[in-house]
């Protein structure tokens, strides 16, 4: 089945679907380097990097495309008067609708937050229902299904909501396009069991190329290595003597914020004053026996290593998302929050875990069987 890939990013989304022989023909995304990543991934699928407000469908020769997947950000992107922000019709959100509208695809798929179900407008009126109403309107009967990818075999627990679209000449059997679960919570993958393989490197270690130095532990890592030759993307942030002390105090559980004030944040540009700032989220020391917590974009600076006092590689985030070891992932590593383009941290965070996706994706493939 043909797929188009819009809001794509680096390619979670694609990849999943690809696992379950879906073809995609087309992504866009603006992003330059999450789109390199794309690209370089996934070469024979162009990659269009554009803003896709800007994008008419029609001209694009899509024929016979089965269906659409994606996640918009569901921000409101309207600036000006008084347009409400949190209300999907102002938002990237209308774009998905248009390229359904246009495109008339068997299927969708829409992944967004969790809180989203809960999000509602100025005028209190739930978004996931004015969602529900924009897609009906076109021709779509829909399903909701709030889904954590622990479930699937992601070594991470990442609750996320999926608005799945079928076209109305389609039977709709909401219960037959729920995925089947692949794991108990008593068999949950555990972090250790997706970075225990992977080199122990210390601060300002490692390279954006290696060998393997050990023979994988367990089905997971094989999975990940799978074709595999080297590790790419495995090197490790330059961390100041300061803040490495700061990782020795926090115990598995424990944050920034359980830190005495020695060793608390200071404010930048002023060493000897402490930041009237200090969020739970950030430097947390996460138990290697447990899933993840959510690799979110900024989870550079969420977490740290269970045993060694850095953050973590963009290579052991792609691990916990499933990326296998032969996804590689361009542009740099971190950026400032001035920079334009997302880094290899912000596109791993911001991704479809691929073995999430894939459970989807095989749960359309047998819909429409």
């Amino acid at each position: 089945m043909k797929i188009l890939d819009i809001f794509a990013g680096c390619g979670g989304f694609s990849l999943g679907f690809q696992m379950e022989n879906f073809k995609p023909c087309l992504a866009i995304e603006i992003d330059q380097w999450a789109s390199e990543t794309y690209s370089y991934n996934h070469p024979k699928i162009p990659v269009l990097t554009k803003d896709i407000r800007k994008i008419n469908p029609k001209k694009l020769n899509l024929k016979n495309i089965d269906g659409i997947i994606g996640g918009p950000p569901c921000q409101g992107f309207s600036l000006s008067g008084n347009r409400d922000t949190k209300d999907p019709r102002n938002s990237l959100f209308v774009d998905f609708v248009r390229f359904v509208k246009v495109l008339k695809p068997k299927f969708f798929v829409m992944e967004n937050v969790k809180g989203l179900m809960s999000m509602t407008t100025k005028k209190n009126i739930l978004v996931k229902e004015i969602i529900q109403d924009e897609f009906k309107k076109i021709g779509y009967n829909l399903t909701l299904q709030v889904l954590s990818s622990a479930d699937y075999g992601v070594p991470q627990i990442r609750e996320r909501v999926f608005f799945i679209g079928i076209r109305k000449d389609f039977l709709f059997d909401n219960i037959k396009l729920t995925p089947n679960i692949v794991y108990s919570k008593k068999k949950y993958l555990k972090l250790w069991d997706a970075i225990s393989d992977l080199p122990q490197i210390g601060s300002g270690e490692g390279q954006e190329e290696q060998k393997y130095s050990n023979k994988p532990k367990n089905k997971y890592q094989s999975l990940m290595r799978k074709n595999s030759k080297k590790i790419y993307n495995h090197v490790s942030m330059k961390h100041t003597d300061r803040l490495i002390e700061r990782f020795k105090q926090i115990k598995y559980g424990q944050s920034v914020k359980d830190v005495g004030k020695k060793y608390s944040q200071r404010k930048r540009g002023a060493a000897n004053k402490l930041s009237g700032k200090v969020y739970s989220q950030n430097n947390m020391r996460p138990f290697p026996n447990l899933p993840s917590p959510t690799v979110a974009a900024s989870f550079q600076s969420n977490f740290i290593h269970p045993y060694l006092d850095r953050n973590f590689t963009a290579r052991e985030a792609a691990r916990i998302q499933s990326f296998p070891d032969t996804y590689i992932f361009k542009g740099k590593r971190t950026t400032m929050s001035w920079e334009k383009y997302l880094s290899q941290y912000q596109q791993i965070g911001n991704a479809v875990p691929p073995l999430m996706a894939k459970a989807l994706a095989k749960a359309i493939k047998n819909y429409f069987k």
